[in-house]
Formats: structure tokens, C-alpha cells, sequence
């Protein structure tokens, strides 16, 4: 059965979607994997005549997840909480909740965290975890927003994505893995290490 990676937070403008696509361009060197776009807007899905190599495939198929002839799938959701989160979290085995390191970001994130938690009481196989993206260099609030995220209950990633142009044209430039940012590449394949860790255990 494919295990189910799913990047969720209510918030837009977290990086959602460039972080699930980059991270499925990670796992693909070693797994068969499929990238689904269940956000209405198919911001990936327009995306895959220019990533021929990934498996895009259309918001339908989120029923039956694991059944789908797949090593690995990485669901990218909507900005919005909505009905079909509770059942895609029933399905998943992680889901990774993105989040800038702003007050208003962090506040928006415990109903996502609720969710989840509600999910973790039906499904007791599905973990999560909180990754800082979009992170300023030398921000200040970065410490203060860390001390926060710890005592939410939901484990904080040790990998940070930084906030580089990079990484935010990546959508452009076949992914980050194929670009020359080599601290970009570190930051993508650290968090993919890190969430394949958790979900081997």
C-alpha cells in the first residue's frame, strides 16, 4: 500500500504547494510517486506538461489513496479548512503543516493542529509534524515563534526552508533539485529525510 504524505494549513501563503512539489521530486529518485492537487485553483495540476517525469494526477483520485499503484503520494490541499481534510487525514500516514514565522501564521495554525488531532484519534498510525518555510534570515521573531509551535503539541520539524528565490521560482526551473542553490537543495532534501524518518519508524 503507498504510504500518504499530505501538506495541509488553512492559511494561504505558506508554501504549500511549492514545498509538496519539491518534495516529490525528491522522493522520485527512490520511490514511485505521485503528486495529487486537490486545491480547486490546480495550481500544480496546470503544472504538468512541464514535469512530465512526475505523476500529477487529478483531484478525483483521492479516493482510495492507498490503493493507487504507488511507493509514496503527496497530497497538496487547499488554503481553507474543509469537510474532505477529515477524510484525507483517515488515509494519510503524515501530514506536514507548513507555516511562515509570523504571529498571525502561527495563530491560524491550531485549527489545522485540531484537525489533525482529531484525525490521530481514528487513524493511530498518522503522524505529523510543523516545518518554519519562507523563513527570513536573521529574523528576530524566529526564536519567539519556535518557544510558540513547541507547546501546540504537534512535534516542530528541525529542518528550515529559508525564504529564497530559488525555491520560490522552482516551479519554473524543473524543481530545486535541478537548479545551482546548493543550500536550497540541502534544505529540501533534509526535510524529505526528516519526514521519511518519522514515517519509518
Amino acid at each position: 500500500m503507498a504510504k500518504i504524505i499530505t501538506l495541509a494549513h488553512q492559511k494561504g501563503g505558506v508554501g504549500k504547494s511549492t514545498l509538496a512539489l519539491n518534495l516529490s521530486l525528491c522522493f522520485k529518485s527512490q520511490l514511485r510517486v505521485a503528486l495529487i492537487d486537490t486545491d480547486l485553483q490546480g495550481s500544480i495540476y496546470h503544472l504538468r506538461d512541464e514535469f512530465k517525469d512526475l505523476d500529477i494526477l487529478t483531484p478525483d483520485r483521492i479516493i482510495g489513496l492507498p490503493a493507487l499503484d504507488y511507493d509514496l503520494i503527496v497530497v497538496d490541499t487547499p488554503p481553507y479548512l474543509s469537510n474532505k481534510l477529515n477524510d484525507l487525514f483517515h488515509q494519510s500516514d503524515y501530514v506536514l503543516v507548513p507555516t511562515k514565522a509570523g504571529f498571525f501564521d502561527i495563530m491560524a495554525i491550531r485549527s489545522t493542529l485540531a484537525l489533525i488531532r482529531f484525525s490521530q484519534a481514528k487513524n493511530n498510525r498518522l503522524k505529523a509534524g510543523i516545518v518554519l518555510n519562507m523563513v527570513k534570515p536573521r529574523s528576530g521573531l524566529t526564536a519567539e515563534v519556535t518557544s510558540l509551535l513547541q507547546t501546540l503539541g504537534t512535534p516542530l520539524l528541525r529542518t528550515r526552508v529559508f525564504d529564497r528565490v530559488s525555491i520560490a521560482r522552482s516551479s519554473m526551473t524543473a524543481g530545486v533539485l535541478k537548479g545551482t542553490d546548493q543550500k536550497a537543495i540541502e534544505e529540501i532534501t533534509a526535510l524529505a529525510g526528516e519526514i521519511i524518518d518519522m514515517i519509518s519508524e
